[in-house]
């Protein structure tokens, strides 16, 4: 066990040192690996590395090296923080505020416990696994753990992890096979946007506007725009530059006087260096699960007063619907050609984009009345 130094700072673990304003870690063969600025994040990739409950060559062992690793990606601009975001969300157990275990996180973690290794699963297990997230009524959610394990999987095969790990048990080829899942089909409608709007908060209204007129991501993307995100080019062109988060291409987005209105109301007409465009009170910035909650209190709200004159209830929705609305809308209202919604929504191919819309409208078929005779 690694010996702690005189001027050793008493909250830190072990082998844990602080140089240059940053913390290391300091392996057994002698090797110094930098764990970032961040005390408390230090202090968690030590833990995994001292290995304090003899966890060493369990799958939950190797999981957590796993998140390490992909952290260090993040860095490197080869991974996005939302993809490792969803992994930790996977594999760790969230604690809540009354300190009881999130049931909604760590199932990989609970499924593949000790003293369960790598070598140990087999393709029966990946199924089972799957099978009971449906069994749960979480078929989506378990699809992208399950693809979270693979990637873990594929990672210690590729790194050589572990001697005689050679074939990955939740490809298609081991005869798994996810879950079906459901198409994202709600189409709001214009009535149906406007009522929650009137009845939301000056940042629902702007994440509402910013989803349905930007297309981009309310969850990844446009919740983390601040205000370093706007932009003035040579030409004197007002901009909303960032890089996506799923997809890691640099996007650009005109800021029309509309749009420009639209940030400036919160923010002021004075942009303050990387203040959130979608802020609380205070200036923070919100979580996606914060501003979510408001926007189903907007709708409850606008249910109660329908409910009064027996009006029907709007069923619920989220931001990331205004997305599909937008795109729809742009087709069938704006008559946008197909090649410009896809630009703006950052799909790779047209065929994505024509799927994203249609499967979101819904008309009455009108039958053959061609006269015979």
């Amino acid at each position: 066990m690694g010996r702690r130094r005189k001027n050793q700072d008493a909250d830190l673990e072990l082998r844990v040192y602080q140089k240059h304003g940053a913390y290391f870690y300091v392996h057994r063969d002698g090797r110094w690996e930098n764990l970032g600025r961040d005390k408390q994040a230090a202090n968690r990739k030590a833990r995994v590395f001292n290995d304090p409950e003899g966890r060493f060559g369990t799958i939950v062992y190797w999981m957590d090296q796993f998140l390490i690793e992909c952290e260090t990606r993040v860095k490197a601009g080869t991974m996005a923080q939302r993809t490792v975001d969803d992994y930790r969300n996977a594999i760790e157990i969230a604690t809540k505020k009354d300190g009881s275990e999130s049931d909604k996180t760590g199932w990989l973690r609970r499924y593949f416990a000790p003293p369960m290794t790598p070598l140990d699963v087999t393709p029966n297990h990946v199924k089972r696994f799957l099978q009971l997230g449906a069994q749960a009524g979480r078929s989506t959610q378990v699809n992208r753990e399950k693809a979270c394990f693979s990637a873990f999987m594929s990672w210690l095969i590729t790194t050589s992890q572990v001697p005689g790990l050679i074939v990955n048990p939740c490809l298609r080829a081991s005869g798994v096979r996810r879950n079906p899942e459901s198409k994202r089909e709600r189409y709001v409608t214009h009535e149906e946007f406007q009522a929650v709007w009137a009845k939301g908060s000056k940042s629902v209204r702007l994440l509402m506007e910013l989803t349905y007129r930007s297309l981009q991501r309310p969850e990844s993307d446009i919740i983390s725009w601040t205000t370093a995100n706007v932009i003035t080019d040579s030409d004197g062109r007002r901009k909303l530059c960032f890089v996506q988060n799923k997809t890691g291409r640099p996007h650009q987005i005109a800021l029309t006087p509309a749009l420009e209105d639209m940030i400036q109301r919160p923010v002021g007409s004075v942009l303050k260096l990387r203040e959130p465009l979608v802020k609380r009170l205070d200036g923070g910035a919100y979580t996606y699960d914060g501003i979510s909650a408001m926007l189903k209190k907007a709708i409850a709200a606008v249910n109660k007063e329908r409910s009064k004159t027996d009006q029907p209830q709007i069923a619920s929705f989220g931001f990331r619907d205004l997305k599909g609305k937008g795109a729809t809308d742009m087709y069938f209202f704006a008559m946008k050609p197909i090649e410009q919604i896809q630009q703006l929504l950052g799909h790779a191919n047209k065929a994505t984009t024509e799927i994203y819309i249609k499967q979101r409208w819904r008309e009455t078929a009108e039958p053959n009345n061609v006269q015979l005779g």
